[in-house]
């Protein structure tokens, strides 16, 4: 069974997947696979920008959204026209010659990557390069074109390796997708810079402890910036302590990273002897 990994950490940005995709498909007939893409409105792999945190602690992910090739794919089951299939290598295909344009499939997939091309009164979507992978190749345009390998495509099993630890977008719909990613934007950060006021610097090699709710604890240095980033962390409260030979302890209570979040630049004061 055919299976995608999207590792979000490894991608720059370049959008050579979504331009090769379009390169593949506006203006060009594949049926009985897919009808032509139209030149705009249509993205079937989409690339969105996902600024997270504030100046000056800010990182740009990039989320990809494309058609999960759910194993229980709601969009089967609401098409009236059963235009709908997935085959047996689990590519989810929308046959153009059955598809009468009932729309039902735009409003049952719940990953919102169905389209509809009014021109052509069809319901449209990524087809994982179908007609390329009968032809023989080993993966889609998509997978072809990217630079950095975020972008993963082939048997389940012989991806194996890199889809441990990687997860399915919104579990809870129970649709079993096919699309597998790493580095997923619902994970958050805490940032932050130490320095001393007095001297006006920057604080490097200062212990921070980070401590969530449950009392898990990890700690780190601040670097020659004095900046300090925990990464990758679970919606929660946490608490910050921060710690220097020659400075007064200070800690911080209360950090509630249900988004990323910069706490700004800390002061630490020396100790008063």
């Amino acid at each position: 069974m055919k299976a995608m990994l999207i590792d979000i950490n490894l991608c720059n940005g370049c959008r050579c997947c979504q331009i090769a995709c379009k390169d593949e498909h506006v203006g060009n007939d594949w049926t009985p696979i897919a009808k032509p893409q139209p030149d705009i409105g249509q993205f079937w792999m989409k690339v969105t920008d996902m600024v997270q945190g504030s100046v000056p602690k800010v990182r740009v992910r990039y989320m990809h959204d494309i058609c999960q090739h759910c194993d229980n794919a709601p969009c089967i089951t609401a098409c009236s026209r059963e235009a709908i299939y997935k085959r047996d290598d689990g590519i989810v295909i929308i046959d153009p010659n059955k598809c009468t344009g009932g729309r039902q499939c735009l409003e049952a997939c719940p990953y919102d990557v169905i389209y509809f091309n009014s021109d052509l009164n069809i319901a449209q979507k990524c087809t994982f390069c179908a007609h390329l992978i009968d032809d023989g190749w080993k993966e889609p345009r998509c997978v072809d074109a990217c630079p950095t390998d975020a972008l993963r495509f082939g048997e389940e099993e012989d991806l194996k390796k890199y889809i441990d630890g990687a997860e399915v977008l919104h579990p809870e719909y129970s649709a079993s997708p096919r699309v597998f990613y790493k580095g997923l934007l619902d994970k958050f950060f805490i940032a932050g810079a130490v320095y001393d006021p007095a001297n006006d610097e920057c604080l490097e090699n200062c212990t921070v402890t980070l401590t969530g709710a449950d009392g898990g604890k990890v700690s780190l240095q601040t670097d020659d910036f004095g900046d300090f980033w925990f990464e990758r962390l679970e919606s929660g409260t946490y608490s910050l302590l921060l710690e220097k030979d020659g400075y007064q302890a200070r800690r911080i209570d209360g950090i509630d990273a249900s988004k990323d979040i910069n706490v700004g630049d800390i002061e630490l004061l020396k100790e008063i002897k």
